[in-house]
C-alpha cells in the first residue's frame, strides 16, 4: 500500500491518468459541479503560455550561441525546414485523400441549420492575406513579440539575436552566461508548473463533458473518428517507419515519452511539455544544440497534426454545405494550407482562425459554418496535439541522424531503461557525462 502510495505521488503519469477518470466521472454525474471547474484547466493553460515566449527565446538563442560554426547552424535549420515541408505536405495530402475518400460531411445540409455561433466569428473576417502574414513575422519592438505571446515573431528575433550573439566574440560571453542561466530558471519553473497539471486536466476534462455531454456531439462523431482514424495512421505507418530508419524503435520511444503523451492528452496543449521533451530527447543521447533547434521551430512550422485537420475540415465543410470543390480549388486548398498551418501554433482558438484563414482561399465556402465545428474543438484538440508532438519528437531524431548527432547505443540502453531516465533530473546531467 505504501509502495502504491509512493509511486502516485511521485509519478505525473498517474495523477493525470487518475484525474482523467475522476474529471469524466464528475463530468457525468455531476454536469454543474464540472462546469465550475473550467477555470482550473484555463489557469494551468495561462500558466504554460505565461512563460512558453521566454523559454522558446532561451532555447533558441543557446541552440544558436553554442554552434562555433554559423554554417553549421544554417545547415541544420536548413535539412529542418526542408523536412519539415515533406512531412506537412504529405499530413495535407492524407487528410484531403481520407475526406475524399470517405465523403465525410454528405447528407448533414449544413446549409439549412441555424448559424446561431455566426457572430462569434465575425472577427475573423478580416483574415491575413500572404503578405500581412510575411510582414507580421516581423515584430513592432523586441519586447511587443513577448507581450504578445507571437511564437512566431519571438523565433524570428531568438535567431536574430542569436546570430548576433555567435559573432560577437568575447563581448557576448557575459551575456551567454546569463542566457544559460535564465534557461536553468525557466526550464525549474515549468518544472514546478507540471506538477500541478493533473488538477488542470481535472478541470478540462470536467467541464468538457460536462458542459458539452456525449449527445450533444453525436452529429460529429463521425468527423472526429474520422480524424483520429487518419492521425493514428500518420503516427503509426509514418512517423513509425520514419523512426524505424533512423534505428530506434517506435514502440519504445511512445513508453519513453508516455507522462508527456499523457499530460498533452489532458491538457490538448503540446506547450505544457516543452522542456521535459527537450530534456529527455537530450538524454536520449541528441546534443542540446540541435534538440533546442530543431523543437521549438517545430512547434511552429511541422503541425503534423494540425496539417491533417486543415484538409479534412475544409472538405468536411464543402461536404455539409452540399459544395463541389474541382480539382484547381483542391490545389489551391493544399497550397493556402502550407502556409497557414504555419501560424497555428500558439494563437488562442488557433484551430478555429486558421481554419477560416484557409476556407477563404475559396469564396463559396460559407465561412459562419465555422460554427458547426466549435462544440468538438476541444475533442479536436487532443489527437492534433499528440499527432503535433510526436511528429515534432520524430523531427528531432531524423535531424540528429543526418547530421551524426544521434548517440544510438545510448538512445538503445536508454529506452531499454538500461540507463533510468530518472537520473536527468540530478545535476550530472548528460552534458556533464560527456
Amino acid at each position: 500500500m505504501t509502495h502504491t502510495l509512493f509511486k502516485i505521488r511521485h509519478s505525473i503519469f498517474i495523477q493525470v491518468l487518475i484525474a482523467l477518470v475522476i474529471g469524466t466521472a464528475l463530468g457525468c454525474l455531476y454536469p454543474a459541479i464540472a462546469d465550475s471547474l473550467k477555470p482550473l484547466g484555463d489557469s494551468f493553460i495561462k500558466l504554460i503560455k505565461m512563460v512558453t515566449a521566454p523559454l522558446v527565446f532561451v532555447i533558441i538563442v543557446q541552440g544558436i550561441s553554442s554552434h562555433s560554426e554559423l554554417k553549421q547552424v544554417g545547415r541544420i535549420v536548413g535539412k529542418t525546414l526542408l523536412y519539415f515541408e515533406i512531412i506537412t505536405l504529405l499530413a495535407l495530402v492524407l487528410g484531403l485523400v481520407g475526406a475524399q475518400v470517405t465523403h465525410i460531411g454528405q447528407g448533414i445540409h449544413l446549409s439549412n441549420m441555424e448559424m446561431g455561433a455566426t457572430d462569434k466569428l465575425n472577427h475573423l473576417s478580416s483574415l491575413q492575406s500572404f503578405g500581412d502574414f510575411f510582414l507580421n513575422l516581423i515584430p513592432d519592438t523586441f519586447i511587443g513579440a513577448f507581450a504578445r505571446g507571437d511564437t512566431l515573431q519571438v523565433l524570428l528575433i531568438s535567431i536574430l539575436f542569436g546570430v548576433s550573439l555567435n559573432i560577437s566574440g568575447e563581448a557576448g560571453k557575459p551575456v551567454i552566461t546569463f542566457i544559460n542561466s535564465l534557461s536553468h530558471i525557466l526550464f525549474r519553473l515549468m518544472a514546478m508548473l507540471v506538477k500541478v497539471a493533473p488538477l488542470g486536466v481535472l478541470g478540462a476534462v470536467a467541464y468538457m463533458v460536462g458542459h458539452y455531454g456525449v449527445h450533444s456531439l453525436t452529429s460529429l462523431l463521425g468527423f472526429l473518428f474520422l480524424y483520429t482514424g487518419i492521425c493514428a495512421l500518420f503516427v503509426i505507418v509514418v512517423l513509425g517507419g520514419i523512426t524505424r530508419l533512423t534505428g530506434i524503435s517506435f514502440i519504445a520511444l511512445l513508453l519513453y515519452l508516455r507522462e508527456e503523451l499523457t499530460i498533452v492528452l489532458g491538457t490538448t496543449a503540446s506547450d505544457v511539455v516543452l522542456p521535459q521533451l527537450m530534456k529527455k530527447l537530450e538524454f536520449l543521447g541528441i546534443s542540446k544544440s540541435t534538440v533546442g533547434l530543431v523543437i521549438p521551430t517545430g512547434y511552429s512550422f511541422n503541425l503534423d497534426g494540425f496539417s491533417i485537420y486543415l484538409t479534412l475540415a475544409v472538405v468536411f465543410i464543402a461536404n455539409a454545405t452540399g459544395i463541389d470543390l474541382g480539382w484547381s480549388e483542391i490545389a489551391l486548398i493544399l497550397g493556402v494550407a502550407v502556409f497557414t498551418s504555419k501560424g497555428a501554433h500558439g494563437v488562442p482558438g488557433a484551430a478555429i482562425v486558421i481554419l477560416a484563414a484557409t476556407l477563404s482561399a475559396i469564396p463559396s465556402l460559407p465561412l459562419a459554418a465555422l460554427a458547426f465545428l466549435l462544440p468538438i474543438d476541444w475533442l479536436m484538440g487532443i489527437p492534433r496535439a499528440l499527432t503535433n508532438v510526436l511528429g515534432n519528437c520524430v523531427a528531432t531524431l531524423v535531424i540528429a541522424k543526418w547530421e551524426n548527432d544521434l548517440d544510438l547505443v545510448r538512445a538503445r540502453q536508454v529506452l531499454n531503461q538500461d540507463i533510468p531516465y530518472k537520473n536527468v533530473n540530478k545535476e550530472n546531467t548528460l552534458a556533464a557525462e560527456q
